[in-house]
């Protein structure tokens, strides 16, 4: 099986707060996103799409103060938005904190990361409104939130429903403009890099420097500002 990176995920206290952060550090207003009633967020996306990372595009994501609490729902916030270090860290400035990747057999990934010890999570149904339809897709969530190996090892998404003949037709990549940024690079260190390289090599995801050291997502930006680092920083 194959797997790329799909997106990359900056988690805000609040979507005006994260909208700002993206147009003074990124120099973009990000486009629309949805709501997730589900898990009580909503998002706002921007497209970083470049020939090595295609689907490539950037969410920004706050809890909905106006959705339901989790606990309502019966499910855990995703991505550890609901984690206090996390928290505390975004109470400062938005964050990078985790990377999605596609994949065409979500549930070939899951296996393949079960074989390894690793249980990425279900596989969870979820849809929102779009303004050429509905966007479909399944992306694996753990019933706890967590994200593993602080942010390192991707969440797993298949777009569309599981029988469309066009999967990625409605994939923000091809709904989105131009937004003068593009995704140059993305590097991982982890105290558990071989144990994550083994997990990388049985997804299939490829294009991703993996080396042992402090827990760490760097990505590098290009945007109209001129080139930026982004850093997750072990939160």
């Amino acid at each position: 099986m194959k797997a790329q990176i799909d997106h990359l995920v900056i988690v805000a206290r609040t979507l005006a707060q994260g909208v700002q952060w993206c147009e003074a550090t990124l120099g973009i207003t990000p486009g629309p996103g949805g709501d997730h009633p589900l898990y009580g967020t909503h998002n706002r996306l921007a497209k970083i799409a470049t020939p090595a990372h295609p689907l490539a595009y950037l969410e920004i994501i706050a809890i909905n103060p106006e959705a339901k609490k989790a606990s309502e729902t019966g499910a855990a916030r995703w991505f550890d938005v609901d984690d206090a270090a996390l928290q505390a860290a975004v109470a400062i400035a938005p964050r990078l904190v985790h990377f999605v990747a596609q994949t065409d057999d979500l549930q070939a990934g899951r296996n393949a990361l079960k074989a390894l010890g690793i249980d990425r999570g279900p596989a969870v149904h979820a849809s929102r409104h779009s303004r050429k339809g509905v966007l479909q897709w399944q992306i694996t969530v753990r019933e706890d939130g967590q994200r593993l190996f602080d942010g390192a090892l991707p969440s797993l998404i298949q777009w569309g429903k599981p029988d469309a003949a066009e999967p990625l037709r409605l994939h923000p990549r091809n709904t989105l403009p131009r937004s003068g940024v593009t995704l140059q690079s993305v590097a991982v260190t982890h105290p558990t890099a071989a144990k994550l390289q083994a997990a990388y090599e049985a997804i299939g995801l490829t294009g991703i420097a993996l080396d042992t050291g402090p827990a760490n997502i760097t990505v590098i930006l290009h945007t109209p500002k001129g080139p930026l680092t982004l850093q997750s920083q072990g939160v």
